[in-house]
């Protein structure tokens, strides 16, 4: 009856993961043996076990990352112009600590999205508050909410997020309202979060692509003075992979 009533509280506190772990040792009689330390420590570990991949599904299911990739799958057999130095410390997520950026450019199917929701799935595992948006996305995202009366619920959001993924840019040309929405959120997150932003562009060619001079400054030196670069190179990895039986 009394462990009943624990396992009812443990419930009702929502400490689910203390509550199997709880009623697991009551079924399994080779937990006697061991000491109430030891048994106290296993419940709290199983608790924090519980938290945080709880936590993980919650980042992960906010950050809507286009694939599925991690930092573990990254193919370093094929040369595409990733040093696994630059890697292991991008990785690390201190650059998302010091709010700075990371720009990935490179040819189509060389893997820029690949490695940019492998990147962000890290920033999730690492506790970070991750979205990702292809540019279109992005920016019907801000004209609907325009539309709709949310504009600043959408830029609180877009200020909230430890790790913004602005994924192909480049790929239309800007209208002037599409340059001032990015320049605003940009401003928005500059000194206090990071961006990640992918391209088929090479960095150079950004400020000609934005368009106009002064809001293409204003962008560029926001985002570039604190960046990290990855230039990509090679074939498409998608052609490497059906050759491959991929």
């Amino acid at each position: 009856m009394l462990n009943q009533q624990t396992l009812d509280k443990l419930y009702t506190m929502n400490l689910l993961g203390m509550a199997d772990s709880f009623k697991e040792q009551l079924q399994q009689p080779s937990f006697q043996d061991l000491s109430f330390d030891q048994r106290f420590g296993m419940l709290v570990d199983t608790q924090w076990t519980w938290k945080e991949n709880n936590r993980l599904k919650r980042l992960l299911k906010e950050a809507k990352l286009k694939l599925q990739a991690s930092v573990e799958d990254i193919d370093h057999k094929t040369s595409r112009g990733i040093e696994k130095s630059v890697l292991m410390n991008l990785t690390s997520c201190n650059w998302i600590r010091n709010h700075q950026n990371l720009l990935i450019s490179g040819p189509t199917g060389v893997g820029k999205t690949f490695l940019a929701c492998a990147i962000a799935q890290k920033a999730c595992r690492d506790g970070f508050r991750t979205l990702y948006l292809r540019m279109p996305q992005f920016f019907y995202q801000i004209a609907l909410a325009r539309a709709d009366g949310t504009y600043g619920n959408l830029m609180k959001k877009f200020s909230k997020t430890h790790l913004l993924v602005l994924d192909d840019l480049g790929l239309t040309s800007l209208s002037d309202t599409e340059r001032r929405d990015l320049l605003e959120v940009i401003e928005d997150r500059h000194g206090v979060s990071s961006t990640l932003i992918t391209s088929q562009l090479p960095v150079e060619n950004w400020h000609d692509h934005i368009g106009d001079p002064t809001i293409a400054d204003a962008i560029l030196d926001r985002i570039i003075h604190s960046a990290h670069r990855i230039q990509l190179k090679g074939g498409s990895m998608r052609k490497k992979q059906n050759l491959d039986g991929g």
